[in-house]
């Protein structure tokens, strides 16, 4: 089985340093949902693993978040593609929990779903703490430009050094499907 996990808020959506709080706030990057149909197309299955500190700070309820992940599996649905899990940590940073990124306790959640290791999995995120996460699980970490991308590649940490890099999730996709003769 092919997998690949990605993060929610500046891969798949605009990210915002005020939190999506709601369906309308919630606006997918331009080829991102098309990126993910390809994906599902080709055979992946794709899987979103996102820190939500949002309901944690009050910001928003289960409710809210409900219906801005519908929305988000409504818009890659009606372009041909699943998401076929979304996992997330609702604690805020202070709860100092074992499942806010960079903590692995989603992925290894999630690899006891699957029955097996997440090691070579392609993680996409656009932030310092996904690619730690990836990298504490063994995973393929990979970075996009959008979002906190330019951030995270201001910070010149020696985990870029060990990461792949990409404009946007499309060209993420792109890559990965070459590089598999797809």
């Amino acid at each position: 089985m092919r997998l690949i996990i990605l993060d929610r808020d500046g891969v798949i959506n605009h990210d915002s340093d005020e939190y999506i709080k709601s369906p309308d706030e919630w606006r997918p990057i331009p080829g991102s949902p098309e990126a993910i149909a390809r994906l599902h197309r080709h055979g992946y299955k794709v899987f979103v693993i996102s820190n939500q500190s949002g309901l944690g700070r009050k910001l928003f309820d289960m409710d809210t978040l409900g219906a801005i992940h519908r929305k988000m599996h409504d818009t890659v649905e009606e372009a041909g593609g699943k998401i076929e899990a979304i996992l997330y940590c609702s604690h805020h940073p202070r709860d100092k929990c074992e499942c806010r990124k960079p903590a692995v306790g989603l992925y290894q959640d999630l690899a006891n779903r699957l029955g097996r290791e997440l090691k070579g999995v392609p993680m996409v995120g656009d932030s310092l703490r996904d690619l730690q996460a990836a990298k504490k699980m063994a995973g393929k970490p990979m970075l996009v430009r959008t979002g906190k991308g330019p951030k995270t590649l201001a910070t010149k940490d020696p985990l870029l050094d060990q990461v792949e890099i990409f404009d946007d999730l499309q060209e993420c996709v792109d890559y990965l499907l070459e590089k598999q003769g797809l």
